[in-house]
């Protein structure tokens, strides 16, 4: 068995540098600067972060931003964080040419983001907190499941939905 790096708490880590999609390259290629294994940012910053790099066409980075977050985060949280993350596989699979994948991703994100329930003491019922855009991001998903479906091609820029009402 090949042993594989590991961090102070023995968690496996892959050096291996990684291209634009989060695909591995081989060792000593160039790659894309990858997202610390310790980020632990504030929501704000995490969801500009996650923003500047869906708009940059990274959605494989900015889904490990999102995915810090659902880690880190509070556990009342963690659905909506985890919807977040997969949502942004899903975008990776697509641009991955991957369909079947990201079918499933998108899905699961629509499932976790429809079911996440907020603790709105005092907000609206529905209010999701740091202004993410839930409604927006469900309609977006269900428009790319619905585009995978009928094997419509998707251009680059619907790969960049807005996080934030």
């Amino acid at each position: 068995m090949v042993e594989r790096p590991r961090d102070e708490a023995g968690r496996a880590r892959n050096p291996r540098p990684r291209d634009r999609f989060g695909r591995p390259l081989p060792p000593g290629s160039p790659g894309i600067p990858r997202i610390p294994d310790d980020l632990n940012l504030p929501p704000q910053q995490t969801l500009s972060y996650a923003q500047q790099l869906l708009d940059e066409g990274l959605a494989f980075n900015a889904h490990e931003v999102l995915e810090a977050a659902w880690k880190n985060g509070p556990f009342a949280e963690r659905m909506l964080w985890q919807g977040l993350a997969q949502y942004a596989v899903g975008l990776t699979h697509i641009q991955r040419g991957n369909p079947k994948g990201a079918r499933t991703l998108l899905a699961r994100a629509v499932t976790r983001l429809s079911a996440y329930q907020p603790d709105n003491s005092g907000e609206a019922e529905t209010a999701v907190p740091y202004g993410i855009d839930r409604a927006g991001l469900i309609a977006h998903a269900e428009a790319l499941l619905i585009e995978l479906d009928s094997e419509t091609p998707i251009p680059a820029d619907r790969l960049r939905p807005q996080l934030l009402s």
